[in-house]
């Protein structure tokens, strides 16, 4: 157990019947940049039981959050989702990712294209001050079936704009689109049909994706991430890694995958 640091929960959200969030104590030596990930889970049979899980909290709060789906059958998600208050957790102390800054080229404005709990880590971005040092406009869409499955979505519209150390350069910079896909809201369709019909731009008021000013990360179901970088490269953008900068990064180690 020497790759994990043992937590503690602090406190669990149930948002809907699939989805939940919790957070747990903190080592005061485990550091990670927004948008990273990090294995996490709980120890079963005297062997830890992980998964990969985004950091959904800021790199400067004294706790941790995470974003999750209840899998009935999940050998981990299944057991996770009945943890209460003050049960014990493993929390790993390498975390890594492609979601990071550094391996975009600069640009104007960055897109945050999520579904379901690919919300995970863009929630540890916009909490992230260097985010509205680094971009004019930081533009968050998150896709879900249903109108229930929007989490955070009242701290993201309300919450953080308030918020008294970020909250002025959140109401200037930060645009939030939750698009749903199975009932009426304001905003209806699939993230890639509202890129692809130019629905998206004309909502926000922006123009249509641009080679030299628009980056974007990408987190959320593997027909999302595929069809999405589909979408990117056909229009001539590039893939970042960690060895070359591009105009697009996507975090392939999600636990809904």
């Amino acid at each position: 157990m020497s790759n994990y640091h043992q937590e503690t929960i602090l406190d669990i959200h149930h948002w809907t019947d699939s989805l939940f969030s919790f957070r747990t104590t903190r080592d005061p030596g485990f550091r990670f940049q927004s948008g990273q990930f990090t294995m996490m889970g709980i120890e079963a049979g005297g062997k830890p039981l992980l998964r990969a899980y985004s950091i959904a909290s800021s790199p400067y709060e004294d706790s941790l959050e995470f974003f999750s789906i209840k899998v009935p059958n999940g050998p981990l998600t299944s057991k996770l989702q009945h943890l209460r208050e003050g049960d014990a957790i493993l929390v790993g102390k390498k975390p890594v990712g492609t979601l990071l800054y550094d391996n975009l080229m600069p640009g104007k404005r960055l897109y945050l294209l999520s579904t379901g709990t690919g919300l995970a880590p863009f929630l540890s971005i916009i909490r992230d001050m260097e985010v509205y040092e680094r971009y004019e406009k930081i533009i968050l869409v998150h896709g879900v079936r249903q109108v229930a499955e929007l989490a955070y979505a009242d701290f993201i519209g309300k919450e953080l704009p308030e918020d008294e150390f970020i909250g002025e350069a959140v109401r200037s910079q930060l645009l939030y689109y939750p698009t749903v896909t199975r009932e009426p809201y304001r905003n209806r369709g699939r993230l890639t049909d509202l890129i692809r019909s130019g629905q998206l731009f004309a909502d926000l008021s922006l123009p249509p994706f641009d080679l030299a000013e628009d980056r974007m990360m990408l987190c959320g179901s593997p027909e999302m991430l595929s069809e999405s970088k589909a979408l990117l490269l056909d229009r001539g953008f590039t893939e970042g890694s960690q060895s070359t900068s591009g105009h697009f990064v996507i975090e392939k180690a999600f636990v809904e995958k």
